[in-house]
């Protein structure tokens, strides 16, 4: 019996040759295509072929990375409404994401708002704050963030971790959809 899924079905991830499986997943974590590529060297099964299965598979080996590994993948995210936004130079997934919540289309004092907040913490904790902004606004947001932004860094760092798992699973789970 044949893994290939029949014409017209969504794709199975554990089926796909390595290199599609890379294309496909290697964005899903900001510029970091490594977790894709761990994933798919520690062997890929059913668990792969769902979006909830696939991000934990991701997760966990975004859990087992060094420390020095985490804070590159957490420093490959742009800022939220920062130089890259107004420049228009981050990837899709983030522009689409961002523009989901407004933030594209702050107002000058949002903007500087947000630039501070990115500023002080970036400052404190060495990346950039990251959320998963889907279904929330520009003032939900802001909140968080100004939340956040006193947290003590070894709360912050798991908070961010959690965030770019949640982000990633969005991202699967849209991919998932769109086939």
């Amino acid at each position: 019996m044949s893994k290939q899924s029949a014409p017209g079905a969504v794709p199975r991830p554990s089926s796909m040759p390595p290199e599609a499986f890379v294309e496909a997943f290697g964005g899903v974590y900001e510029h970091s295509s490594w977790i894709a590529e761990s994933v798919l060297a520690g062997g890929l099964d059913a668990r792969a072929d769902t979006p909830e299965g696939l991000a934990a598979l991701m997760a966990e080996v975004l859990a087992a990375a060094p420390e020095s590994r985490k804070l590159a993948l957490l420093r490959a995210h742009p800022d939220l409404a920062g130089r890259l936004a107004l420049a228009g130079e981050m990837t899709a997934s983030s522009r689409n994401e961002q523009a989901s919540a407004g933030l594209d289309r702050c107002s000058p004092q949002e903007l500087a708002r947000f630039q501070a907040l990115n500023g002080a913490y970036t400052g404190k904790f060495g990346f950039p704050f990251i959320i998963a902004v889907r279904g929330l606004d520009r003032a939900g947001i802001l909140e968080a963030f100004e939340h956040r932004v006193g947290n003590p860094r070894d709360v912050e760092l798991a908070e961010a971790l959690r965030q770019v798992n949640r982000i990633a699973h969005l991202r699967l789970v849209e991919w998932f959809a769109a086939r």
